[in-house]
């Protein structure tokens, strides 16, 4: 990805908490997807929601051949995700744990199965 100059004053981390900022501001799923809509391309949207699509499957402990025969997203993101999902910041942990998508126990698991 492409990255402008930024200007001496402006950390880089202020635009990401901008945005946070506005996504929170949201107060509904239709104020959300308002705003992913005009926010991202649809091929961004479509790479976001396959990533969010592949974590159910991930925690269910599917191989990564299976979760691709079902979801036709690629073994290689697959694999990008399970290693977010791990060793990441702990978004995709959070968000599924407050989805109930999984058992807490599952959620602290020390590694996905990448079959």
């Amino acid at each position: 990805m492409k990255r402008r100059a930024l200007q001496p004053d402006a950390a880089p981390t202020d635009a990401l908490d901008a945005l946070c900022d506005a996504l929170l501001t949201a107060r509904s799923r239709a104020d959300v997807r308002a705003l992913l809509v005009d926010l991202c391309t649809p091929a961004e949207l479509e790479a976001l929601s396959d990533r969010w699509h592949v974590i159910p499957l991930l925690l269910d402990g599917l191989p990564y051949r299976e979760i691709h025969d079902r979801t036709a997203v690629s073994v290689t993101t697959i694999g990008r995700v399970a290693r977010c999902l791990m060793h990441g910041a702990g978004g995709y942990r959070s968000a599924a744990a407050r989805l109930g998508l999984a058992d807490p126990s599952i959620l602290s698991a020390t590694g996905i199965d990448a079959r």
